[in-house]
């Protein structure tokens, strides 16, 4: 006989959202920690199917690597919060929503963020996941 599971009794349960970021994907850098410009690399937990490219959206941690940025950042291997998506997802309360570009914050990998501004918005559901992030935040959205 095999072992029996365990289920965890406290699970994040987050909203199904449109998963708009694949791998290899350009991402704007939108805080002042020295990199421009991020290549997703991988994103953190997620399971998915044999073969199936992982994907991110926003609110999710990624594995990112600095294409453009200051010489010290250069060909970092990094992790980054999805902040911003193109691809138009639903909110709880029926409301769609899309932004004009994609866009990440350079963070820890305990989610806290290397640079101390953000430019643009957040995306809410960015915010009450990582509450750092909301508390540099200029606006959420």
């Amino acid at each position: 006989m095999g072992k029996r599971r365990v289920r965890k009794a406290m699970t994040l349960l987050l909203p199904k959202l449109s998963r708009g970021i694949p791998t290899n994907a350009k991402l704007k850098s939108s805080d002042n920690s020295g990199a421009r410009i991020l290549n997703v690399i991988a994103v953190i937990g997620m399971k998915t199917r044999l073969n199936r490219y992982p994907a991110a959206h926003v609110g999710d941690m990624i594995v990112a690597s600095v294409i453009k940025g200051t010489p010290e950042m250069r060909r970092q291997i990094i992790r980054a919060i999805v902040i911003r998506q193109r691809k138009p997802f639903r909110r709880t309360d029926g409301t769609w929503i899309q932004f004009s570009d994609n866009a990440a914050v350079v963070t820890s990998p305990a989610g806290d963020p290397k640079g101390s501004e953000i430019r643009g918005v957040i995306a809410k559901e960015a915010a009450e996941r990582w509450p750092r992030l909301a508390s540099v935040a200029s606006s959420i959205i």
